[in-house]
């Protein structure tokens, strides 16, 4: 890139270069990327298609350019990400919230009530951006969120912040149920956590590489969480309380047994938006 470039054609570039570097979105990166850079909005940009960018402006821009081509998530880069049509603030130290999550926070509210006081636990929580937003669509509810890492806690705490829910979600440091150990049992319990079978990390795509491995790495078969939430979530689980987490395709059916096993009443598979099991979903 060169001085005395316009919005239009700087975009235009960038399109063509992050297409050359493999990236899945170039034209909608690179306008995310400039908007970014800019401080404005992606219909900004239409409007000002034939404004010239100062050098800072284009010194801005190279350097998110330059990340992105290197892999690093868009989300990353920008800081945010959008979830359940709500922005939550995200950096390399949580997952990045993916639309089949949404249909965790689905399985989630369902068994709960519109309105009335309900308590729920949010595991491996990362961001936070599950049991926040179970928060805000139950405005009766209240949430704790368990993250063993601290760096994915501050960022979960900010976004309980940003969401001015700070009244009724908690977020706690520990090891799954160790920081809840001596609360009265949950209504229900979400979680996504890591289900990544350890020997598969380094065949992920290079932009997945860049996501916390604590969070992805489940262990040989992907399941050493899975195998711990199935014996320890009962006593924290009121009677007829209901549990999903969200795991990989294959892994649901699995994981159902490990639940039977563990005594839940019922335990079975649900499918995410594309017709595959992605949930595991019991009752106590």
């Amino acid at each position: 890139m060169s001085d005395n470039w316009t919005v239009r054609k700087a975009t235009a570039w960038t399109t063509d270069y992050l297409k050359s570097k493999g990236v899945d979105s170039p034209r909608t990166d690179a306008d995310m990327l400039l908007a970014d850079a800019l401080g404005v909005d992606r219909v900004r940009l239409i409007i000002d298609s034939d404004k010239p960018l100062t050098k800072d402006e284009l010194a801005s821009y190279r350097k998110r350019i330059e990340r992105r081509a290197n892999g690093e998530p868009l989300a990353y880069i920008l800081g945010r990400r959008e979830f359940y049509g709500r922005e939550f603030l995200v950096d390399p130290r949580v997952l990045i919230p993916r639309p089949e999550t949404e249909g965790l926070v689905e399985i989630g509210l369902r068994d709960l009530p519109a309105e009335g006081d309900v308590r729920v636990l949010d595991l491996c929580a990362g961001s936070g951006c599950v049991g926040i937003t179970i928060a805000l669509e139950r405005p009766g509810a209240r949430v704790d969120l368990v993250e063993i890492d601290p760096g994915a806690a501050e960022v979960a705490k900010s976004n309980v912040d940003k969401h001015g829910v700070g009244d009724r979600v908690r977020v706690l440091v520990g090891d799954l149920f160790a920081p809840v150990a001596s609360e009265p049992p949950y209504d229900g319990i979400v979680g996504n956590p890591p289900y990544v079978p350890a020997g598969e990390i380094p065949t992920l795509s290079r932009e997945v590489r860049h996501e916390p491995k604590l969070a992805l790495d489940g262990g040989a078969d992907g399941l050493d969480l899975v195998r711990r939430i199935a014996r320890e979530a009962g006593r924290h689980l009121v009677p007829g309380g209901g549990l999903a987490l969200e795991l990989t395709i294959e892994q649901p059916p699995v994981a159902a047994e490990l639940f039977r096993a563990a005594g839940f009443a019922e335990a079975g598979a649900e499918q995410d938006f594309t017709h595959r099991d992605r949930y595991v979903v019991a009752r106590r």
